[in-house]
C-alpha cells in the first residue's frame, strides 16, 4: 500500500473555508473533508478519474477535489475544491 501525505494549496483552503462560513450543512462539509484526507492518503493514484495530465478529480459528496501526485515525495496536493 503506497501511503501519502495530503496538504491543500492556499487556495483550496480559502475556498473550503468560504464553503463552510456559508453552508448550513457544516457536519457534512466537514466529514467529506476527512473523507477526502483519507481516501487520498492510500493510493491515491487509483482515486477519482484522471482528467489531464498529473490532475485527477475526487468526489465526497458534497465536495469535489481537483489534485496532483508527487509521487517522488508521496505528497497529494489538493489544488482545487468546490461544492458539488
Amino acid at each position: 500500500m503506497t501511503r501519502f501525505t495530503v496538504t491543500w494549496h492556499r487556495e483550496a483552503e480559502d475556498e473550503l473555508a468560504q464553503l463552510w462560513i456559508s453552508a448550513t450543512d457544516r457536519n457534512e462539509i466537514s466529514a467529506a473533508v476527512q473523507a477526502i484526507d483519507l481516501a487520498l492518503s492510500n493510493e491515491a493514484d487509483s482515486k477519482g478519474e484522471n482528467l489531464a495530465e498529473g490532475l485527477r478529480s475526487f468526489n465526497a459528496p458534497p465536495l469535489r477535489v481537483l489534485f496532483a501526485i508527487v509521487e517522488a515525495d508521496r505528497v497529494v496536493q489538493v489544488e482545487l475544491v468546490r461544492r458539488i
